[in-house]
């Protein structure tokens, strides 16, 4: 994001809104810590004065609180009742959250949740591993196009075929831009893999030396609403854990599934 001109079609109105969004999804993003007005202008590509108007602005109507003893930003109480309200959408990773850490605890390796909206994957959740994770992992808010990363690829491969390949004609160009190791070309080998095993494998493609396995959260009707990521060093997934934690994974996913149907989430 740059404050260059506005995009083809965009009123100024509608760029503040996007800016003023931008400012709230960064500061998701860096809870609890919060950043400074110099680190989200930086991160944003905005001035100073823009930053400090927009994060002033969300600061008036409670969306973000300033700490002055730390000069830092974080969400504030209306982001809390925001989410709130949007709380049955999140329902999968609230019952998903103690198996999620159980399994992190029990494996040493990092363990993330993510939903799907349209033709992308939204991380909800990660729990912290033993193991080291590179500084690009994903992080709580963060989305990808399905079929980039474990997750996303478990989504992919658990769609109809029509569905899969229309999730491939519109984020194509999209991801063959933005991860090119993880282009179309490298994702439709890798979604016959995963269906023939059950599970997804990155074989470290993504960040090297890093593997993930993805398991994805499927409805009675067979339909992926969400998947489950676990990350870690290449060392420490030789082929026979591989197996292991993928059906361990699997049960993990279908025990979800079934409190969330008993209580009627999906």
């Amino acid at each position: 994001m740059t404050e260059t001109g506005l995009a083809t079609g965009e009123t100024p109105g509608a760029q503040t809104l996007r800016r003023g969004l931008a400012i709230l999804k960064l500061l998701a993003r860096n809870q609890p810590d919060g950043m400074r007005i110099s680190d989200i202008g930086r991160r944003l590509g905005l001035s100073k004065a823009t930053a400090v108007r927009l994060t002033q602005t969300l600061v008036d109507e409670r969306f973000v609180v300033h700490d002055p003893a730390s000069r830092c930003y974080r969400l504030g109480p209306e982001t809390f009742a925001v989410g709130l309200a949007a709380e049955p959408s999140y329902t999968l990773q609230r019952l998903a959250m103690v198996s999620l850490r159980a399994l992190a605890l029990e494996t040493g390796d990092w363990v993330f949740f993510s939903v799907v909206q349209g033709f992308e994957a939204i991380c909800l959740s990660r729990e912290t591993g033993d193991v080291p994770i590179p500084p690009d992992a994903l992080r709580v808010g963060d989305r990808h196009p399905l079929g980039v990363g474990a997750g996303g690829l478990a989504i992919l491969a658990a769609l109809p075929e029509d569905e899969a390949e229309a999730a491939l004609r519109a984020n194509g160009a999209y991801i063959d831009r933005h991860y090119p190791k993880s282009a179309v070309s490298v994702i439709r080998p890798l979604v016959q893999e995963t269906r023939e095993r059950g599970y997804a494998i990155i074989p470290g493609i993504v960040v090297p030396h890093y593997w993930a396995l993805g398991v994805p959260l499927l409805r009675q009707d067979g339909r992926p609403v969400a998947a489950i990521v676990l990350v870690t060093s290449e060392a420490r997934l030789h082929p026979m854990r591989r197996a292991v934690l993928g059906e361990r994974m699997l049960r993990v996913s279908r025990d979800v599934m079934s409190r969330a149907e008993q209580e009627g989430s999906v």
